[in-house]
């Protein structure tokens, strides 16, 4: 949700409010009774009548909720409208959670888009727990994500990132600058589409591109948006009124309408012979020795295509921005590409295991900008204790990945960009070390992270081997933006623009030039 929207939602909330206030408590009464409140709870910050601490978080939730565990410590009590909930800021408390207590708190709330996008819990990410979710995950790891299928995606990964690297060097012949982010979620879309779907977006014109690009982040920002039915029940009517259930509508209609074509396409063909299998024809084998449904296809696809778009295209805009904010980091991560990598021309995936200092890179990326700060949140089934606090059954957790990746008992200097903290180190983000969740960790840690991670890493890479990056004239590193817009995946506000420098790669010889048509 922009900041307009939402500063005209708050106001209307408020207009709604206040009339009705001495009527609301004895409305709210019955959820009060339902919940019995534990002996002991984490601190927090005092709470309003009726909202509690919503009025608390603004624009980047994420960033008002590490601010708030500065004041109040790594686990945060929050009343958000009727919703008890804890927000979750350092490597202890995540271990406690997605490791200690993972089964009681492994179940997602029933949220508002949730709900909608992923055809009524039909999906794997945000089903809540259970046995269907047990069959979901089993069909996302055995037969989407296992490493011998994310490894026969190369040849797509490689075919894109190299169409993108030859669009770059047509625009770096005429040295103006490009839109390094569009790029990327064409790129990123695109790889996503055809190991999915068998083929690319087929919109016709770029600009019924990008309005397809637009609607995957569309549903990213529902999905991660504020719906006042989530907390606030009883008054759900208002997201109606201020026109999200609309907006929600008509994302689902739109991303709907397309995997309907596509299912549709593959039946058509269903006895062709082929060469590949996409992840489409992969579910319509499942599904003729199982029970699988098309709206259980579909749930599935939102997963893939929301979740692996934005992620991967996010990440490595994040790093290009922090490179090009930090010229000595980005020349040692091309001195070891162009070195390790040589003369080939572009870089294959089998060369990404020797670049370390690039894979320092993500991780450093991803601790200071996960895609999703605040992960997806947890429910717990039944009481618990964290951090020596009881926990209610209904309370709903939020793990500030964000917060995580800054926490000083974790990491020195942690507003610093300094891969070299991980050269050496076995950190990961894999799941095992809580200091580095940008996937999660636990029963609901992302499936397609090894999908993600790859993608990332080759197309990272080969941007660096390729070209030396400079800013549009008149910009300077210090005054670059690297504000934030909010959804489940928190992106660059801003596009970034840069300068690729044409011209013979400095380690080729005799005048060389990469990625010739």
């Amino acid at each position: 949700m922009d900041s307009n929207s939402s500063t005209f939602s708050w106001l209307l909330l408020l207009l709604v409010i206040v009339p009705i206030l001495p009527l609301l408590p004895l409305l709210f009464t019955k959820y009060q009774k339902r919940r019995a409140r534990p002996a002991k709870l984490p601190p927090g910050p005092r709470k309003l009548p009726v909202i509690g601490n919503l009025h608390q978080l603004r624009k980047l939730p994420h960033r008002d909720l590490w601010l708030l565990s500065k004041m109040y410590g790594p686990l945060i009590y929050l009343q958000l409208g009727h919703v008890p909930t804890l927000i979750v800021s350092s490597a202890a408390m995540a271990r406690e959670v997605m490791k200690s207590n993972d089964l009681d708190l492994c179940t997602r709330p029933p949220l508002v888009s949730f709900k909608k996008l992923s055809y009524s819990y039909s999906d794997v990410a945000f089903v809540p727990y259970g046995e269907y979710w047990r069959e979901m995950k089993k069909i996302c790891i055995v037969e989407l994500f296992s490493t011998k299928r994310v490894q026969s995606f190369a040849y797509i990964r490689e075919e894109e990132v190299a169409e993108m690297m030859r669009s770059i060097a047509r625009s770096s012949s005429c040295c103006r600058s490009i839109n390094l982010s569009e790029m990327l979620v064409s790129l990123t879309n695109n790889i996503i589409c055809k190991a999915a779907f068998g083929k690319s977006f087929e919109g016709g014109s770029k600009h019924e591109q990008m309005e397809f690009h637009r609607a995957i982040r569309e549903a990213g920002a529902m999905l991660g948006g504020f719906f006042i039915e989530d907390f606030l029940p009883l008054m759900g009517w208002m997201d109606v009124l201020i026109g999200l259930r609309g907006r929600l509508e008509r994302c689902f209609l739109k991303l709907d309408a397309f995997y309907e074509r596509v299912i549709d396409e593959h039946l058509r063909c269903d006895g062709a012979k082929l060469d590949r299998e996409d992840f489409v024809h992969v579910l319509l084998q499942v599904q003729k020795e199982s029970s699988l449904t098309k709206d259980q296809m579909k749930g599935i696809l939102m997963n893939i295509l929301i979740g692996g778009t934005d992620t991967s295209s996010t990440s490595v805009v994040w790093a290009m921005a922090e490179l090009l904010r930090n010229p000595k980091t980005m020349a040692k991560a091309q001195d070891e590409v162009r070195t390790i990598v040589g003369r080939k021309g572009k870089v294959d995936e089998k060369d990404l295991h020797q670049l370390q200092y690039l894979k320092s890179i993500i991780k450093e990326t991803l601790r200071l900008h996960p895609p999703a700060p605040l992960l997806i949140p947890r429910e717990s089934m039944r009481q618990c204790s964290i951090g020596g606090y009881e926990v209610a059954p209904k309370t709903r957790f939020y793990i500030n990945a964000f917060a995580i990746g800054r926490d000083p008992m974790s990491w020195e200097n942690p507003e610093e960009f300094f891969p070299e903290r991980f050269m050496g180190s076995s950190i990961d983000y894999k799941g095992q070390d809580f200091k580095l969740v940008p996937f999660g960790a636990g029963r609901r840690s992302c499936p397609g992270m090894l999908f993600g991670t790859v993608t990332i890493e080759l197309t990272l890479a080969n941007l660096l081997y390729s070209f030396n990056w400079e800013l549009p004239a008149g910009l300077v590193k210090e005054n670059m933006d690297m504000n934030e817009a909010f959804g489940i995946i928190v992106h660059k506000e801003s596009a970034l623009q840069v300068v690729p420098v044409a011209g013979p790669a400095p380690w080729l010889s005799g005048g060389e030039t990469l990625f010739q048509d």
